[in-house]
């Protein structure tokens, strides 16, 4: 079984900024982008820390995907492409509901902190883990 560590280290109205390590390859690392929390509400918050089964999937939307299960009232959780995790309810752009977004940068995009480099980090990941279900393992090391 492989494992993946997402530690979170910066939330704001951005979202929620994490590094992704894949502990079966030293020279798999990246950066996630999720939305900021909000108390794990539907399509508008992270989800919560804690240890996740996460397999391979396909999305009508987003093409080949790895899809996290069994998340506490949640359902739908996708680690997918995108750039902007943003708290839309301040009118900041966002490209998930919830889902686990994957870049290789982290930069700024019309004056927004965002993830660069999204759709070639989500198909090497894909790659890397060779579309072998895995643990996902969620920590807030916030600084």
């Amino acid at each position: 079984m492989n494992f993946v560590i997402l530690n979170r280290y910066k939330t704001s109205k951005f979202g929620t900024f994490g590094r992704v390590y894949v502990l079966t390859s030293n020279i798999f690392r990246c950066f996630s982008l999720e939305p900021p929390w909000r108390g794990n509400q539907s399509n508008i918050s992270c989800i919560p820390k804690g240890e996740y089964q996460v397999e391979f999937s396909y999305s009508p939307h987003f093409g080949h995907v790895y899809r996290v299960l069994n998340v506490p009232n949640r359902f739908n959780i996708l680690i997918h492409s995108g750039n902007y995790g943003g708290d839309r309810s301040l009118g900041l752009i966002s490209d998930t509901y919830g889902c686990i977004l994957l870049g290789k940068r982290v930069g700024y995009l019309c004056k927004q902190k965002v993830i660069l480099i999204s759709k070639f980090t989500v198909s090497d990941f894909i790659s890397i883990l060779n579309r072998e279900p895995f643990k996902l393992i969620i920590n807030e090391v916030y600084k």
